[in-house]
């Protein structure tokens, strides 16, 4: 039979089996026009989230502390260094419609009894070529640059979490010092009123466990601050870890968390279409693009391809007579790999993998959905109870001012005093807590809403490369 014979016979057998490479078309995901809890006017996509958008809290110090983030942390260093294996990774694959070669060469000595002594020098190439007669070689290229696009995100990703990280857990550093601060004046406080009970009890006004009670109280408000001490120490050494410097040898100046970081204004009406910046969802449908470039490459692979093999070398008995005489061949030869089953499964299974890619894509878009929902509802929340917060500090410090006033004119006693005054340190750390809550909700909510970056259109993209 005939090399052509051959490949018309392959050509039928493949007319037998689906070749059809699919288009990409984004996966359909559940549509949302907008945020329920942000009303009109609406803000341009462009115009409502800037890419250093933690300049925004007006903290130079912060600012100082994510630049060496950025540079110092080694889970990002990992990322980039995907990036670079992911790139490498193209060229390696577009080598496979490349020809490639092999040069040998080598010598063989040989003794039989009653024979004598031969020696041979041999020196050889060849020369393979697996044509790209379909493109099948095309399409893992196109496979491995989406996974490289993926991969850049995947590195954005893990920027706008590690700016996200090391802005809530320095709020928690300074939100601890504040605590801490407030804690010491409260046991001052507790401290005072235990000495009036004390005094009390030498005059049989009040019983004896009544003082326990104080003691006891005081013994909480201590363990208390020890504890917000080591939580304090703890939080350090995680911003260490963050900047890439070992834990322990790092610590955070003390400092007030609302004298510190201001509060930025958060754009209302919110468009839904910031979800296109995230940089987890544009990693997502990138591999998804990546998935349907592997089911065109794996089906592709059905197909008859043509490899060419050429040979040449020299052989001889003498060292110097090598290069006198060469012999050439040349091999044209036709693969019908729709005949191996395994190329066949592989078909099956790169779709059901293009499967799992679309369903994760859209495990990401609906998470995503919940995550900004979430962060606009705590923020709206905080945010209304730091309202009423701040009005319940203003009346207790009222009351505090005239409780003080009573107290020089004769009309109360101290311990009421003092009573009026952990009631308002109280309300004052509630203020406090809110503050941080409110700073951790906005850089929540700019993270989920994908941090600055750029909009990418993956299908867009996907489009321009077919064309």
């Amino acid at each position: 039979m005939t090399a052509c014979s051959i490949l018309c016979a392959a050509l039928l057998l493949a007319g037998c089996i689906d070749v059809n490479v699919p288009v990409y078309k984004r996966p359909d995901t559940p549509e949302k026009t907008a945020f329920t809890t942000m009303s009109v006017p609406k803000a341009a996509p462009a115009e409502t989230i800037r890419p250093d958008w933690w300049r925004q809290f007006q903290d130079p110090y912060l600012d100082g502390l994510i630049d060496k983030a950025i540079n110092g942390n080694f889970d990002i260093k990992v990322l980039a260094a995907r990036i670079q294996v992911a790139g490498a990774q193209i060229g390696e694959a577009r080598a496979g419609a490349l020809p490639s070669m092999d040069v040998g060469a080598g010598a063989s000595f040989e003794k039989t009894t009653g024979q004598p002594f031969t020696k041979q020098y041999n020196l050889g190439t060849q020369v393979n070529w697996d044509i790209d007669i379909w493109g099948a070689v095309e399409k893992g290229v196109q496979a491995q640059k989406a996974e490289y696009r993926a991969s850049e995100a995947d590195w954005r990703a893990g920027y706008l979490e590690l700016v996200a990280n090391v802005s809530t857990t320095y709020f928690q550093i300074l939100q601890f010092d504040d605590q801490i601060q407030q804690q010491t004046l409260t046991i001052a406080t507790n401290q005072k009123i235990l000495t009036i009970f004390e005094g009390m009890e030498k005059n049989g006004l009040v019983p004896h466990t009544q003082v326990l009670n104080q003691r006891a109280e005081l013994n909480r408000l201590m363990r208390d601050l020890l504890e917000l001490r080591r939580a304090r120490d703890l939080a350090d050494n995680a911003l260490a870890t963050l900047t890439g410097v070992p834990a322990g040898e790092f610590k955070v100046p003390d400092g007030q968390l609302q004298k510190r970081v201001q509060i930025p204004p958060v754009p209302s009406g919110l468009p839904s279409q910031l979800l296109a910046r995230r940089p987890d969802l544009i990693a997502a449908e990138y591999r998804v693009l990546e998935s349907y470039d592997l089911v065109g490459q794996a089906k592709l692979a059905q197909l008859p391809t043509i490899s060419l093999t050429g040979r040449g070398g020299t052989a001889s008995f003498a060292l110097t007579d090598l290069l006198k005489s060469f012999t050439f061949s040349f091999l044209p030869s036709i693969n019908i790999p729709i005949l191996d089953p395994s190329v066949r499964a592989h078909v099956k299974t790169t779709e059901a993998q293009s499967t799992v890619a679309e369903q994760q894509y859209r495990s990401t878009v609906i998470n995503a959905f919940e995550e900004v929902e979430n962060a606009l509802v705590n923020l709206d929340s905080h945010t209304k109870q730091r309202e009423e917060l701040q009005q319940e500090v203003a009346h207790l410090t009222i009351v505090a001012a005239q409780i003080d006033a009573q107290l020089k004119e004769g009309v109360i006693s101290q311990l009421e005093v003092f009573e009026t005054e952990r009631t308002l340190l109280a309300a004052q750390l509630a203020l406090l807590a809110n503050h941080q809550q409110i700073l951790s909700d906005t850089v929540t909510l700019y993270k989920a809403l994908g941090g600055g970056w750029p909009a990418v259109d993956v299908q867009s993209a996907a489009v321009g490369k077919n064309e």
